[in-house]
């Protein structure tokens, strides 16, 4: 499977597809979804919260885009249920979802394995393995309504390779990975591909976090970075499946 280093993607590409970006609200969620918008497609807003949602809606409606969906939950409180319905409502609503991008994420603080504490560590498996699954695993059905259907997981460079005091952070992207990896396996012989991106060091809030000292404008901006999830996204990439891909090739 030849991946680009780099995708130029044409005007329209994503016409008429439906696709749920989580972490909708700010960073990379809200880049890709204003540029899925601007490329054709209806997107689905889900975040935690609600004026960031709808500040992204009206900046997705008042550049004359297709209107988007908002969809208000918290992953960390979210259950099984509350996927299934969320599944019930897109496909009443829309008749399928075309793409499904996983970009919402907890970080955690930075800290020796020993001082890990297990709040800490059970919120950041929530958030990042277990409602990524759920939510999957609820939407799968819908997705299959597509005819080209793509799932897209956030990675890192520290779920490739294990890196000291990144602890929760690294083992739920070690375990986003296998997630793909399965599903991918799963799914190889049908229309449905999965991937993951690693998005690189990025002008984002949560890189800031966990560097305070760095200066934000050498980095990348989620723009940057979007060819990458454009050409996952839309059709150029049938066939590719299983793969982790990154966004800053070296």
């Amino acid at each position: 499977m030849q991946v680009p280093p780099s995708y130029d993607a044409p005007a329209g590409v994503l016409q008429d597809k439906v696709i749920l970006i989580t972490g909708a609200g700010d960073g990379i969620g809200k880049t890709a979804a204003v540029t899925f918008a601007r490329y054709g497609a209806t997107v689905i807003l889900l975040g935690k919260t609600t004026a960031k949602l709808t500040a992204v809606y009206d900046e997705i409606v008042a550049a004359g885009y297709p209107e988007p969906a908002i969809v208000p939950l918290d992953l960390k409180g979210a259950t099984k249920k509350h996927y299934q319905d969320m599944a019930a409502t897109i496909r009443a609503e829309f008749g399928r979802l075309d793409g499904l991008l996983h970009n919402a994420g907890l970080l955690g603080v930075l800290t020796p394995f020993e001082h890990i504490d297990l709040p800490t560590w059970q919120d950041i498996m929530q958030i990042n393995v277990t409602a990524a699954m759920l939510m999957t695993q609820a939407l799968i059905p819908v997705l299959q309504l597509s005819q080209q259907p793509s799932v897209v997981f956030t990675s890192s460079g520290v779920g490739r390779k294990g890196r000291a005091f990144w602890g929760p952070y690294a083992v739920s992207k070690f375990a986003t990975e296998g997630l793909m990896q399965i599903l991918a396996d799963e799914y190889d012989n049908t229309s449905l591909r999965v991937n993951c991106i690693n998005p690189g060091a990025t002008r984002t809030s949560m890189r800031a976090k966990a560097y305070p000292g760095e200066d934000p404008q050498k980095l990348k901006t989620p723009e940057d970075l979007m060819w990458l999830y454009l050409y996952l996204m839309s059709d150029a990439s049938i066939g590719v499946t299983g793969q982790s891909l990154d966004a800053q090739p070296k």
